[in-house]
């Protein structure tokens, strides 16, 4: 075991994954000699060489069209996106080729693919380097959508999502890279400094995708989150003083309704959290799925908390995003139907 980052953890992984499989690959732009933009990658070009790791001209469209013909053809390619923001041009790409490339071709091809891209907010980059687009992701049938909030769920994802047969959309939480933070109204950032770091094991493990985790039992109510709302959900609950089960999805599609609807039964009541906005956000989703399964346990009205439906506000993003305060607020509101 040792200490990591996240940063550190996703470089672990795409480590391992190298030494063992030669079959993996890592590219993107800038994630060979100088080891990516938030330097995930650094140092694998140098150990591997530039024929496992190297960089690509600023294409996505390219990038992604390049790793769906190299995994057709039996490699396990892992790109990355420098951001989340910069998916668009590739979006055809992933969702009309990778996608469907098992079941267009009768099961002849699959696409066993990763595309890595840091999401969301938290660094002050403005409206084309902070967008959450995970729902547009699990619209797609064929793709598999991962978030991971812990440096030991973000190297256990990664390797299950490399060794995964078909493509997967690896979604990784910028602000929470070196350590959750969450934002007061000053703009000031404030650290979690005792999650800078996990305990993280150097060697290969696996965190299944589609397996949600209960981060915190509870009996009051459940509370529904991913990537860096997983924090910001626990300090809203430890402020409010209420029982309540935070369960952390790690893996957007496929959904681990299961663990969902015991939380929700147990509790009879649910909130859902998360950064993107708020009008066709996975958490629209979310809800529905809960309806169906838990409406005869449920004591309140499903709420949901999120950012506004406004593009992205470069310099009020620490109001844009849902803080312990406006959790604390919902949590309240809930519990008092």
């Amino acid at each position: 075991m040792a200490r990591m980052s996240m940063i550190e953890a996703l470089r672990s992984a795409m480590d391992v994954k190298l030494a063992d499989d030669p079959a993996v690959i890592v590219f993107g732009e800038d994630v060979g000699y100088f080891g990516g933009v938030f330097r995930c990658t650094a140092g694998l070009q140098a150990k591997y060489g530039e024929e496992r790791v190297f960089d690509t001209p600023i294409n996505e469209s390219a990038i992604v069209g390049i790793a769906i013909g190299m995994a057709a053809q039996g490699m396990r390619p892992c790109v990355e996106m420098q951001f989340a923001d910069y998916v668009f041009p590739a979006y055809d790409q992933i969702t009309q080729e990778a996608a469907r490339l098992r079941h267009r071709s009768n099961e002849q091809f699959t696409c066993p693919m990763v595309v890595r891209m840091p999401t969301g907010g938290g660094i002050f980059g403005g409206q084309t380097h902070s967008q959450s687009p995970e729902a547009l992701f699990t619209h797609v049938s064929g793709l598999k959508v991962v978030i991971p909030s812990t440096p030991y769920d973000a190297k256990g994802l990664l390797i299950a999502a490399i060794e995964d047969p078909d493509p997967v959309i690896f979604l990784e939480p910028k602000r929470i890279y070196n350590g959750p933070f969450y934002g007061d109204h000053s703009g000031k950032s404030v650290p979690w400094s005792q999650h800078a770091a996990g305990e993280v094991p150097e060697d290969h493990y696996v965190v299944p995708l589609g397996k949600a985790d209960v981060r915190r039992a509870g009996s009051d109510l459940t509370i529904l989150t991913y990537g860096t709302m997983v924090y910001v959900a626990e300090a809203a609950v430890k402020a409010a003083g209420v029982d309540a089960e935070i369960i952390d999805l790690r893996t957007l599609l496929p959904l681990d309704l299961e663990t969902v609807r015991a939380s929700v039964e147990k509790t009879g009541r649910c909130i859902v959290v998360h950064e993107a906005t708020r009008t066709s956000g996975f958490g629209a989703e979310l809800i529905a799925e809960v309806e169906e399964v838990c409406f005869w346990h449920l004591k309140a009205p499903i709420l949901r908390v999120t950012g506004w439906d406004v593009p992205y506000p470069h310099a009020q993003e620490w109001d844009y995003f849902p803080g312990p305060e406006r959790i604390e607020r919902v949590i309240h509101k809930v519990m008092e139907d």
